[in-house]
């Protein structure tokens, strides 16, 4: 069963999933909700648990411009950035195709630093010189796999915290099942996911998603 973060505000009729769902049945949700009297919106997150803590939070939102209307100063309250996608089930598909870009930028950042080590070069340097060229890019600037290198991140912290593997792959499936159905060609999405699945399936399912650098050392 998957877990559901839903808001309810009796008082004005709104309800807000800020769960991670698949699409159809987001919009089926909010169909639902529509007949019942509801104005609601799906509206996931993305930011890391620092930004939580922080209130600095990215709301995606997919509803009807009304339901965002009513849903976005409590949102406001939580996030930095709240915007709004569309209709109905747009913000699971925003957030599916952010993760799935997320693990697939992870996965290219991990091979690159581990190749860079191996060819020789200190992964502070290769920080230094990658960070501001064309290859930089938020998993490697913001969420360094590497220990010790760049902003403070889970691999100075043995890997344990932030995002966990097995929520990354919970995503990426997700990713997959909205591909096949809008018949769209992912195959390194697919890629991503399996090797997501190899990780996860070697006991790493807690571990944050950039400790499968280890698996390339």
């Amino acid at each position: 069963m998957r877990q559901r973060a839903i808001l309810l505000d009796c008082s004005t009729a709104r309800l807000l999933d800020c769960s991670t769902i698949d699409v159809a049945t987001a919009r089926q949700l909010a169909d639902q909700a529509h007949k019942a009297g509801y104005e609601m919106v799906d509206a996931p997150v993305s930011s890391g648990v620092a930004a939580v803590n922080g209130g600095m939070l990215t709301f995606m939102v997919g509803g009807s411009e009304s339901a965002f209307a009513r849903a976005e100063p409590i949102l406001q309250a939580m996030g930095k950035a709240v915007i709004h996608a569309g209709a109905a089930g747009n913000g699971q598909a925003a957030k599916i195709c952010n993760n799935m870009l997320l693990g697939i930028s992870m996965l290219g950042t991990c091979e690159a630093f581990a190749m860079a080590q191996k060819l020789g070069l200190d992964p502070q340097t290769f920080y230094d010189i990658s960070s501001v060229s064309s290859s930089q890019c938020w998993s490697m600037t913001s969420y360094c796999p590497v220990p010790g290198v760049g902003p403070t991140s889970p691999a100075d912290n043995d890997y344990q915290g932030g995002f966990a593997a097995g929520r990354m792959l919970k995503d990426l499936r997700l990713a997959m099942e909205a591909a096949e159905t809008a018949d769209a060609p992912v195959p390194m999405g697919r890629r991503a996911r399996a090797l997501y699945e190899d990780f996860g399936g070697a006991g790493n399912g807690s571990v944050d998603f950039s400790g499968i650098i280890r698996t390339l050392r």
